[in-house]
C-alpha cells in the first residue's frame, strides 16, 4: 500500500513521533494507522529503556499553586538545557505538578517506600484475611499491595489527565523520553496543603 503524506501527517499529530519514523511505521504496517502507532510505541519504549540509564543532570524545578489552598514543588530533570527550556518540556512539567496537587501522592517510586512501611501495610492486610486459607492470604496481601502502590506512589498512580484513565505517570514519562530522545527524570517533589499539619 501507498503510504501518503496525508497519513504521515495524521500518525504524526496522533503519536508525536518524527516525520521518518511516521512513514517507515506506516510502510511496516501497511497502512494501517493503528498498528503503525504499536510499532512506534514499540520503538519507543526500547529507545526509552536505553536512554533510562543516562545523567539527566539539566532541568527545571516547577511550583503549581492551586486555589492558594494547594502547593506543588516539583523537580524534573532532563540531559540538555536545550529541552529543559522548550515550552513542552515545561508544560509536562506542570502537568506532573497539577497531578501531584490533584492526587496527593505520599511516595515518587515503589522504591522510595520505606521497608517498615511495606511490613505494616502487610501486617494490616494479613490481618483482614486471617480467616481465608493460608496459600490464598499470601495473593491476597499482594494484590493488596499493589493496589497500595497504584495510590500512593506518583510514578503508578493513574495519570489524571489521561482520558482513558489508562496511562500512569511513568508512562507518561517513558514517552517523554520517547519523543526528547533524552533520559527524562521526575526527582523529587513537595506538596503543601494549607492548615494540614494543624
Amino acid at each position: 500500500m501507498t503510504v501518503t503524506a496525508e497519513m504521515v501527517k495524521q500518525l504524526r499529530e496522533q503519536t508525536g513521533a518524527g516525520m521518518m519514523d511516521c512513514k517507515k511505521a506506516l510502510s511496516e504496517s501497511d497502512g494501517d494507522l493503528e498498528k503503525a502507532k504499536e510499532i512506534l510505541r514499540k520503538k519507543g519504549l526500547a529507545a526509552a529503556t536505553k536512554r533510562a540509564g543516562r545523567t539527566a543532570s539539566e532541568g527545571l524545578i516547577c511550583s503549581y499553586i492551586h486555589m492558594d489552598k494547594i502547593g506543588v514543588l516539583l523537580e524534573v530533570n532532563c540531559e540538555t538545557d536545550f529541552v529543559a527550556r522548550t515550552d513542552e518540556f515545561r508544560r509536562f512539567a506542570r502537568e506532573i505538578a497539577m497531578h501531584i496537587a490533584a492526587a496527593n501522592p505520599a511516595y515518587l517510586s515503589r522504591d522510595a517506600v520505606p521497608e517498615e512501611v511495606i511490613e505494616k501495610e502487610k501486617e494490616i492486610y494479613r490481618d483482614q484475611v486471617k480467616d481465608k486459607p493460608g496459600h490464598v492470604v499470601d495473593r491476597i496481601v499482594e494484590g493488596k499491595l499493589e493496589k497500595f502502590f497504584a495510590e500512593t506512589c506518583l510514578m503508578e498512580q493513574v495519570f489524571i489527565k489521561d482520558p482513558e484513565q489508562k496511562k500512569k505517570v511513568g508512562d507518561v514519562v517513558t514517552g517523554m523520553i520517547s519523543r526528547f530522545g533524552e533520559n527524562i527524570v521526575v526527582r523529587r517533589f513537595t506538596r503543601y496543603q494549607l492548615g494540614e499539619e494543624i
